[in-house]
C-alpha cells in the first residue's frame, strides 16, 4: 500500500483524555500535535479553549468529548456540553451514545439524542463523531447504531472511548464500514498503537484513529519513508 507522511498524520486524532494528565502535559501534547501536523487534538473539555488557542492558524483541529466516557448524561446536558464546546473553539465533537438506552433497545431515544447533538455541531459548521462503545454491544445493536447515525447525518461512527473493557477490533471496523452509508466515516479508537496497526485499519476504510502513541507511530512512518525524525 502506498502512502505519504501526510496521509498517515492526517488520520490521527491525538488523544489527550487521560484524566491524570497535568496542564503542562496537555500543553506539550498540543505542541506535539502541531509538530507532527496531525488531524486533530482530542482533549478534556476543561482545556479545550486553551487548546483551540494553541492550534489557531494551523490545520490541526481542536476537538473534545461529549457525554464522556460512559454516555449516561441526559440529552440536555450533552446539548449544553456541545454548545459550550463549540463556543470554546471545538471543530469536532466526539459524543458517547447512551449505552444503557442502546442495551434497552430504546432506539427512538438514542436517535433523538444523536440528532439533537448533531444539529448543534452542524449548525455551528463543525463535525461530530458518535462513539458506540462496542465492547458492551451485540452486533445487531452496532448495526442499528450505524443505521441511526446514517439517517441523522453524523460525520463519523467511532468504535470506543478507550475507557471501556475493549477497544477497536477488526471485526467491528468491518461491520461499521459495511453498515454505514459511504458518506459516514469510521474512526478506530483504543488499541491502535503502531504504524502496522494503523495501516491495517486504514486498509479497511478507516479514515481516523484515536491515538496517544502519536509520536512513535509517526516517527516509524517517517523512518519507513526515509524522512528526517522530528524528535531525536
Amino acid at each position: 500500500m502506498e502512502f505519504n507522511y501526510h496521509d498517515i498524520a492526517g488520520m490521527i486524532d491525538h488523544s489527550l483524555l487521560k484524566p491524570t494528565l497535568t496542564t503542562d502535559e496537555l500543553e506539550a501534547g498540543c505542541q506535539l500535535a502541531l509538530k507532527y501536523d496531525v488531524a486533530s487534538v482530542c482533549i478534556m473539555p476543561f482545556y479545550l479553549k486553551r487548546c483551540a488557542e494553541l492550534l489557531k492558524g494551523s490545520t490541526v483541529k481542536a476537538s473534545t468529548t461529549i457525554g464522556f466516557p460512559h454516555g449516561g448524561h441526559t440529552t440536555y446536558i450533552k446539548q449544553i456540553e456541545a454548545e459550550l464546546a463549540v463556543a470554546d473553539g471545538c471543530e469536532e465533537l466526539d459524543m458517547v451514545v447512551n449505552i444503557s438506552r442502546v442495551l434497552s433497545g430504546e432506539w427512538q431515544y438514542v436517535s433523538d439524542e444523536v440528532e439533537a447533538v448533531t444539529k448543534i455541531a452542524h449548525q455551528a459548521g463543525q463535525k461530530i463523531k458518535v462513539i458506540f462503545e462496542n465492547c458492551y454491544l451485540e452486533d445487531q445493536q452496532k448495526v442499528e447504531l450505524c443505521r441511526i447515525c446514517g439517517e441523522r447525518g453524523v460525520d463519523w461512527v467511532k468504535t470506543s472511548t478507550g475507557y471501556g473493557t475493549g477497544g477497536a477490533t477488526i471485526d467491528d471496523l468491518k461491520l461499521m464500514r459495511a453498515e454505514s452509508p459511504p458518506e459516514v466515516q469510521v474512526k478506530a479508537a483504543g488499541g491502535v498503537r503502531t504504524l502496522e496497526k494503523l495501516l491495517e485499519v486504514r486498509a479497511l476504510g478507516v479514515s481516523r484513529v484515536g491515538a496517544s502513541a502519536t509520536q512513535s507511530i509517526l516517527e516509524e512512518c517517517r523512518a519507513r519513508l526515509g524522512l528526517t525524525p522530528l524528535f531525536e
